[in-house]
């Protein structure tokens, strides 16, 4: 899904960085899915704007839950297929190593009660009270890990 035009998802990594990996769609999407929270990037009145969820991984889309008078879900209802951006990682501040993935793509927000009624088994929200789903499907895929630097 990683673009083969060169695009890093501006991450600035066309050129890796010493001691940076780049890493392929299929562990970017496993270290994603190892986590259970990240930052979904989306824009309000042409401004962006970045809130902390929860989510899972499943079948290559990000699925998150919100409420429905939250601006992401607001967003979302706004132009269906909206394009967004979800970034998780993990960072070891003491051997300053870790991975950092970013998933671009259109949210949408789910309507079949099956698949509400199974995210809603699978995913608790993380405050609040969540009443929509809403999917991020990956059509763009970055990431990177970066390695201890050398003594």
């Amino acid at each position: 899904m990683s673009a083969s035009w060169g695009y890093d998802g501006g991450l600035g990594l066309a050129q890796p960085a010493a001691g940076a990996q780049r890493l392929d769609d299929f562990e970017a999407i496993r270290l994603l899915a190892s986590l259970g929270y990240g930052r979904v990037i989306f824009t309000i009145k042409s401004l962006p704007a970045i809130r902390p969820v929860n989510h899972l991984v499943d079948g290559g889309r990000v699925i998150i839950r919100t409420r429905l008078t939250s601006a992401i879900s607001a967003a979302v209802r706004s132009s269906e297929g909206v394009v967004v951006a979800y970034e998780a990682d993990s960072v070891d501040p003491q051997t300053l190593t870790g991975w950092s993935v970013v998933v671009t793509g259109r949210a949408y927000t789910i309507t079949d009660p099956d698949e509400i009624f199974r995210y809603e088994q699978l995913l608790d929200p993380w405050f609040n009270h969540a009443d929509t789903v809403v999917a991020i499907e990956s059509e763009m895929i970055s990431g990177f890990r970066i390695a201890a630097p050398e003594a």
